[in-house]
């Protein structure tokens, strides 16, 4: 009788042994699961606070033996968790996630620890959410606006949704050279970068530091053959009249270029109001030809200048200028992520002085090699089928 009621009572605590471990198992399974991305993301100050707290907690007997229980458990299914994971995930859309290194201190211990952050891809460009990167051409570019002119007739030679109005990034300092030029004012002017001149929309960074002070002749170099960004704000502020007045001037020179479809919102580039078309930009790029100045700072390889505080050398952003078998006249480089990858030169082709425009290019060196393209094909003659333009209205070529 006894050993009947010891092996029934052995019966029933192995049960419910077994369903405490299943019930944990299933706990600490599904808080695995349900743990949002934030967790990773959790502040030192939290974290701490979780750490104090969770020393002062104080678990029950049969808890602890059931998390025990359930660790071996988990540890056994691991394996199979993973597989069961993968396997669900596969058709899923799937997120890029890098780790980054924080460090926090807690209890006057510095302690270092991993976190994953999620990111999203990068946004696609104002060509390609509207369609323009899908226009056929024959040369396969990957620039979805291309167009070519001879600059002494004015002949279209190549064109490539020429009309569309679209994000111009750092092409703008071609403007704005030519705003500084025309004013008049004396190139050996001092000018000194302050926090005004700091990219505080798209959070760039720069080589030239606050308090940085050099010449507006140098000031006006470095911005456009580097593109340097606080180069660029730091003469519109200069300004008689500072940045408001300069701003007016770049759209009033606009206007009397005959470029309709173009507004300037900054002096730098940095900012997705900036637009223009490939008909205007050969505007821009023809006028701003005519200042010697700008033809030679723009097509410079190198230049060096001393900050009040140290020196720096800058480089051409344009690849081509140092290859010796470009006759490269005038260029501009420009690049934001709503604008891709762009470009305008003056170049001579076979004696033939050519105006060049590449917006909206989908990779980093893919402007320079669709320049290459053009080149090879107008070198043998130019006389594939020519691109219609894709925009609407358009008369195409």
């Amino acid at each position: 009788m006894k050993t009947d009621m010891f092996s029934s009572l052995k019966v029933i605590h192995g049960a419910a042994r077994s369903t405490a471990l299943s019930v944990a198992v299933s706990l600490v399974v599904a808080a695995a699961f349900a743990t949002p991305v934030s967790t990773f993301a959790a502040t030192p100050a939290a974290s701490a606070k979780t750490s104090k707290h969770a020393k002062a907690a104080k678990q029950p007997a049969a808890a602890t033996a059931a998390a025990k229980e359930s660790s071996k458990s988990a540890k056994a299914g691991k394996g199979a968790a993973a597989k069961t994971v993968a396997a669900a995930d596969d058709d899923a859309p799937r997120v890029n996630v890098k780790r980054k290194r924080v460090s926090f201190t807690s209890n006057g211990r510095h302690h270092s620890v991993m976190r994953r952050v999620a990111y999203e891809p990068r946004q696609p460009t104002v060509g390609q959410a509207f369609g323009l990167h899908e226009t056929p051409d024959a040369l396969m570019l990957r620039s979805s606006v291309a167009y070519v002119i001879d600059q002494n007739t004015g002949e279209s030679l190549f064109d490539k949704n020429s009309r569309a109005v679209v994000p111009i990034a750092s092409i703008t300092k071609l403007m704005t050279a030519m705003v500084v030029l025309d004013s008049k004012e004396p190139m050996t002017d001092q000018i000194e970068v302050t926090d005004e001149d700091r990219d505080y929309e798209k959070n760039t960074g720069s080589r030239l530091s606050v308090g940085s002070v050099l010449s507006r002749e140098d000031m006006l170099h470095i911005a456009l053959m580097a593109s340097e960004n606080r180069a660029a704000a730091a003469l519109s502020r200069y300004f008689p009249g500072g940045r408001p007045a300069f701003l007016a001037a770049m759209n009033a020179k606009a206007k009397q270029l005959g470029m309709t479809d173009t507004h300037f919102e900054n002096p730098t580039g940095l900012t997705s109001q900036n637009v223009s078309s490939a008909r205007d930009l050969v505007k821009m790029v023809n006028a701003a030809y005519q200042y010697p100045v700008i033809r030679r700072f723009s097509t410079d390889h190198s230049y060096e200048v001393y900050t009040g505080k140290r020196t720096l050398a800058y480089n051409s952003t344009n690849a081509l200028v140092r290859n010796p078998t470009w006759d490269i006249g005038l260029q501009k480089t420009g690049f934001i992520n709503e604008a891709g990858e762009c470009l305008v030169m003056q170049a001579t082709i076979h004696g033939r002085p050519m105006i060049m425009v590449l917006l909206d290019s989908s990779g980093k060196y893919s402007r320079f090699a669709d320049a290459s393209r053009l080149r090879t094909w107008l070198d043998n003659g130019g006389d594939q089928a020519r691109i219609t333009s894709a925009d609407a209205g358009g008369s195409g070529t």
